[in-house]
């Protein structure tokens, strides 16, 4: 199995920690997502695999994981900013993009700005397709109400029972939560910088009547190959958004994972991985 380094770099004068794997092929870029997520926790099963054909980077974003938070707004352009740099660092002149949930967002992001950066694209149950979520107007209020916000994390963090009932959830199937899942989430969710930087992130997207962004309507202008990954019984971005953005991406297919829900690579690992390479690995 590939051995997983730890590195420290710079992006928008802010510290970066990032992984990396693998000596040779084409660079690979792995973007988490939000909430209490972090490069490892969403990445740590499918790095190695990726690393026997790729060079793999996976970047905590900013206040996740051992990242340093953002002066600047959580915002998609920023984030792009901060994507934009590190790959500047890294040397790499294109690159294999994937992203999970607020990751595949700003994967989406970077791929539209900058087209000729991305050689190919996969995007797992991805934010910045749906113009809203299921209880719009309710989860609106909540994401303003900062007491409820810190009320619902302190629960969490109180017991590894609430963390694995919040994990369910999100999942398809509760069985499939371990318990070496719930204790490494159990862990994350202890992270306060992370909870800020996802409730700013929130704050800025989440708008009374729509999210601030989606995509749907410029998918047409994505140029680089694509891969849609999406759970099946996914509760927070509906199937039908990931069938109708595998419709309008030019040069796009969908991969449904059977019975998986919002987190497919650590829900259904081998399927997950055997998707994601497969499609990395083709010339």
């Amino acid at each position: 199995m590939e051995e997983i380094q730890t590195c420290i770099t710079t992006a928008l004068g802010r510290r970066v920690q990032y992984y990396t794997a693998g000596q040779a092929g084409s660079p690979v870029v792995l973007l988490h997502g939000g909430g209490i997520d972090s490069a490892l926790l969403s990445w740590r099963m499918a790095i190695p695999e990726l690393a026997k054909e790729h060079r793999v980077f996976a970047p905590d974003w900013p206040g996740y994981g051992g990242s340093e938070a953002f002066e600047q707004s959580y915002t998609y352009p920023v984030m792009c900013k901060w994507l934009e740099e590190l790959v500047e660092k890294w040397e790499l002149e294109t690159v294999d993009l994937a992203g999970i949930s607020m990751g595949g967002g700003g994967a989406l992001t970077f791929a539209l700005n900058l087209p000729d950066k991305v050689r190919r694209l996969v995007l797992v149950d991805s934010y910045g397709l749906a113009s809203k979520v299921a209880y719009h107007r309710l989860i609106y209020w909540y994401v303003q109400a900062d007491w409820l916000n810190d009320w619902a994390w302190a629960l969490i963090r109180r017991s590894r029972w609430l963390t694995r009932w919040s994990l369910s959830g999100i999942f398809g199937d509760r069985r499939n939560i371990s318990e070496e899942l719930t204790e490494e989430v159990y862990q994350a969710v202890q992270s306060v910088s992370a909870q800020r930087a996802f409730a700013q992130f929130q704050k800025f997207e989440t708008l009374p009547d729509r999210l601030r962004t989606c995509y749907m309507e410029r998918l047409g202008e994505i140029r680089a190959s694509t891969l849609i990954i999406h759970g099946e019984r996914d509760p927070l971005v509906p199937l039908a958004a990931a069938r109708e953005a595998a419709r309008r991406i030019p040069d796009a297919r969908l991969e449904v994972i059977a019975g998986a829900g919002h987190w497919p690579m650590r829900e259904k690992p081998s399927e997950f991985n055997r998707l994601l390479c497969s499609f990395l690995g083709q010339a």
